[in-house]
Order: C-alpha cells, then structure tokens, then sequence
C-alpha cells in the first residue's frame, strides 16, 4: 500500500454529482457531517477512501452517534439491504393533471 506523504499528491480537482440516495441516508450523512463541521464531500471522500484501503471510517464514538441519528431518522436498513433498494415512482402532479 502506498501512503500519501507527497502534499502536492494531495491537490485533486473536484466536481459537481448528482447522486440519487435513500432520502432518510442521506438525511443521517449530512447530519453527521454537520456534527463533525465537514462537508457532505469530505465525509463522503473520506468513507468511501477508508472502504478502498478495507478499513473503517468511524470509531467507538462515531458509530454510537450514527446509531443515535439512525433511530432519530427511523432508519431500519443496514448493510444487508445493499443492491437490493428498489425506488418508489413518484408520480408528479403535473402528470396527474
């Protein structure tokens, strides 16, 4: 594994996505980052870094406040529901008129 002790490695161009997440997910991630004064991005980055290098982004601590805001939010999925989300077909009231 190669660490990153080159600060000019650190320079990266970011850009704009749009991702389509589970709405109460979303809701936890962007409280939690609040929580940590972050970005939703800089979270993001940072979990999805720590699952490509096989380690755990959060500590004790993280997954205790994780747990607080899942049963605040009413989430009941974990990791067993993964690639198996199907999305509800709002129907938009243009449409219906």
């Amino acid at each position: 594994m190669v660490h990153m002790t080159d600060d000019s490695k650190l320079l990266v161009e970011r850009v704009q996505t749009g991702v389509r997440m589970e709405k109460r997910l979303l809701k936890i991630l962007k409280a939690f980052a609040e929580y940590h004064d972050m970005s939703l991005g800089d979270l993001l980055e940072g979990i999805v870094l720590h699952a490509f290098d096989g380690k755990t982004p959060f500590n004790a601590a993280s997954l205790e406040r994780i747990q607080e805001l899942k049963r605040f939010y009413d989430f009941d999925l974990d990791s067993s529901a993964s690639h198996r989300l199907k999305e509800i077909k709002v129907r938009s009231a243009r449409r219906r008129a």
